[in-house]
């Protein structure tokens, strides 16, 4: 079983992850400042525009999965940087590469 947060009383208890499984890659998280707005590695292409996503451990924006390109999972697979969110304002959701599922 997995930590449940405190809340008011009489409020629905939920799991730090909302209502995805625990994922122990996100226990000590800190927030990383994107460091750009657009993936670096596809700078000087011309393939359709990729949603970006952001490392949650460093920092470092990358095109997401859905392009051609595929420069998060790269960064993933060079670093073992496990977590990355969408950059997009608004946006909520954070995947882990290690687990292969939202977080």
């Amino acid at each position: 079983m997995f930590p449940i947060q405190n809340m008011a009383p009489g409020a629905p208890a939920i799991s730090p992850n909302g209502s995805a499984p625990h994922c122990q890659h996100l226990d000590g998280l800190q927030p990383a400042t994107p460091l750009s707005d657009r993936c670096r590695d596809c700078q000087d292409r011309t393939d359709r525009r990729a949603a970006l996503v952001v490392c949650l451990t460093c920092g470092w924006v990358a095109c997401s999965d859905d392009s051609p390109n595929q420069h998060a999972r790269a960064h993933y697979e060079e670093t073992d940087h496990p977590l990355a969110a969408g950059l997009e304002p608004g946006t909520r959701w954070r995947w882990c590469y290690v687990h292969q599922r939202l977080v």
